[in-house]
């Protein structure tokens, strides 16, 4: 349940950093109440997945999976282009949160 948990936490981290762009500085009331309450829930969640799990490995999905999404949101939404190479990086970020899941112990 903490690794479900922890993903969740991730993706409310993605939701948290695109939405920084939408409230243009927080001058946008609604995509700004959004993205506070995804910062919050995404603090939240991760506190309660580290419960159970290491603080380093916690904190480096939670990490991750906030790379990962804001990078594919942000080209997908946003238009943000990669280059090939970074798209490299991104998967190689991907492997290594698959990596952290499959070697924990937890």
């Amino acid at each position: 349940m903490s690794w479900f948990i922890l993903i969740i936490a991730g993706l409310f981290e993605v939701g948290w950093a695109i939405g920084l762009k939408y409230t243009e500085g927080f001058t946008r009331p609604v995509p700004s109440a959004l993205t506070l309450v995804s910062m919050v829930a995404s603090v939240v969640l991760l506190g309660i997945a580290m419960r159970t799990l290491p603080v380093g490995t916690s904190y480096a999905v939670w990490t991750g999976i906030g790379i990962v999404g804001t990078a594919i949101l942000g080209t997908v939404l946003l238009k943000e282009g990669l280059s090939a190479g970074q798209w490299i990086c991104v998967a190689l970020i991907l492997g290594g949160i698959a990596g952290l899941k499959a070697l924990s112990p937890h």
